[in-house]
Parts: C-alpha cells; structure tokens; sequence
C-alpha cells in the first residue's frame, strides 16, 4: 500500500505536470516540487530516491522528473479523489477557502475507490475541481 506521504508526491508531480503542461518546452524540477510542498530540498531527494526505486517516477540528469505509467495511475487515482471531495465539500458541506482544501487533502488519503465513485456519482460525475481544474475520468 503507498503511504500517505508518498501520495502527496505524486499528485504534486502530477499538478505540476498539469500546470507546465500550459507552458510548452517546461518540465518538472526537483525545486518544483520543493516549492510546491513546502518541504527541503533533502527531503525531496531522498523521497524521490524512494519513488524512482519503487518505479512511480524516472529522473534523469538536471532532475527532470516523469511519472511512470504505475506513478501517473497512482497520481490520477489521488487527485480524483482529491478534486471529488473539493467539489463535495463546495457544494454539499459549503466549505470555503482554506478550510475546504485542508479538508479535501484529509479525505483524499482516507476515502476508499468506491466511496468516490459514489461521492462522484452522487455530484453527477463533475468535471472541474472549484479551482476550475479537470477531474480526471478513471473508468
């Protein structure tokens, strides 16, 4: 079973891939990742140790980080449930702000596949996360 921390790796990976994806040429950084978690940089090196052994990422020279296929599988799953409990907690429960991320980053870690299959359905299967971002399709 991949680890909560693990999971928060990745799915940053995964974001940062998103958001670089709008600018042609860019690639995602060790620094990237940094910034992103707020953490050290020797803790995201020894992380990315742990997920490139593991096979969730490749690294090559100049630390371009890509995901493995088991790494983007990994990722799509957490960020869809991620962006399921934003819109359920928006739109349901009426959180806002920070609290509504806060609690979404919660969720995402301790709801089962089928729990956001259903909490999807039950939204009738929303695109777009409240930032606007697109909930990726899993079936």
């Amino acid at each position: 079973m991949i680890t909560q921390n693990r999971e928060d790796y990745l799915r940053a990976i995964f974001r940062l891939n998103e958001f670089l994806d709008e600018q042609e040429g860019e690639i995602v950084k060790s620094i990237d990742v940094v910034q992103f978690l707020k953490v050290s940089k020797p803790a995201v090196s020894e992380m990315l140790k742990k997920l490139k052994k593991e096979g969730y990422i490749e690294m090559t020279p100049y630390s371009k980080i890509v995901l493995t296929r088991k790494g983007f599988q990994a990722a799509e799953k957490i960020t869809y449930k991620r962006r399921v409990a934003e819109v359920f907690l928006k739109e349901v429960l009426n959180f806002k702000g920070e609290k509504l991320y806060e609690e979404a980053h919660k969720l995402e870690h301790s709801m089962s596949d089928e729990v956001a299959k259903r909490m999807a359905d039950f939204l009738k299967n929303p695109e777009f996360c409240p930032c606007g971002h697109e909930i990726p399709n899993l079936t």
